[in-house]
């Protein structure tokens, strides 16, 4: 069971597909220096974006437990877990959280499929709606 909507994890999906589609943004596979903050650093020169502004205040407002549970579901889709070891993924991404997740996440390269896959094994995936196709609308469904 997650404790956070799938609703929410696929619309910061599709705000995390639109910020990476865009040209200027260039988000290294790994960080230039060791620092812990090599995420903010990469994500300084787009502070102004609307996106990026929309889906940080997003998963900032987001109660701890669904920030922690984003996390491991992205770790769970990138293949660091199994489905199997969801507690695990839960636990380390608790001890590892920072006051920056959203950053952590938006500087992660495919981010938006990762979360995607870590729905999916969850049983759980994103579809738009006919009447809404066009509008970066998605919403979960529980897969048959």
């Amino acid at each position: 069971m997650l404790s956070i909507n799938p609703e929410t994890v696929c619309q910061i999906i599709q705000l995390a597909r639109e910020f990476h589609a865009k040209e200027e943004v260039v988000i290294p596979e790994a960080p230039d220096s060791p620092a812990d903050d090599w995420g903010l650093q990469v994500l300084a020169d787009h502070r102004g974006d609307m996106t990026y502004q929309f889906t940080r205040d997003l998963i900032a407002e987001l109660e701890t437990d669904q920030q922690v549970t984003l996390v491991a579901l992205m770790w769970l889709g990138r293949g660091d877990f199994d489905v199997d070891d969801w507690k695990e993924a839960l636990m380390t991404a608790l001890e590892e959280r920072s006051p920056h997740t959203a950053e952590y996440l938006l500087s992660t390269p495919l981010v938006a499929d990762y979360l995607e896959e870590g729905l999916a094994m969850h049983g759980h995936s994103c579809e738009e709606p006919e009447d809404l196709r066009g509008y970066g609308i998605g919403r979960a469904r529980k897969a048959e």
